[in-house]
């Protein structure tokens, strides 16, 4: 998630990132994590408690929070998100039609 300040509101952190906010903390599935009550998050808090990778941008005023990391794997499932993209002819090819297959995803940025 992208952020543009050193905190994020509850309501924006609950649907940008699936963490759900009680009582009792942030919790997503059968874990919760203590936070301090307020209507703001500071997002060096939420590195800190849930996991998350923080990168700063400080000449740009903006910080990228990164999904959470509590298994101690950077990838909380093996699944692949449904994906649809043009083939080669510019038919639309769908990730899910190779279901059971081994497959390797490569991805490239110019940058």
């Amino acid at each position: 998630m992208i952020l543009t300040g050193e905190s994020v509101s509850r309501a924006d952190f609950e649907q940008r990132t699936g963490w759900v906010i009680k009582p009792e903390g942030a919790c997503k599935g059968d874990i919760c994590v203590p936070l301090p009550p307020s209507d703001e998050l500071d997002s060096g808090m939420l590195s800190e408690r849930l996991g998350m990778p923080l990168v700063r941008d400080d000449a740009h005023g903006l910080a990228a929070l990164g999904p959470e990391t509590l298994t101690g794997r950077a990838l909380t499932t093996a699944v692949a998100p449904e994906v649809v993209l043009p083939d080669l002819e510019g038919n639309p090819f769908a990730l899910s039609s190779l279901h059971g297959q081994k497959v390797l995803l490569v991805a490239w940025a110019s940058w």
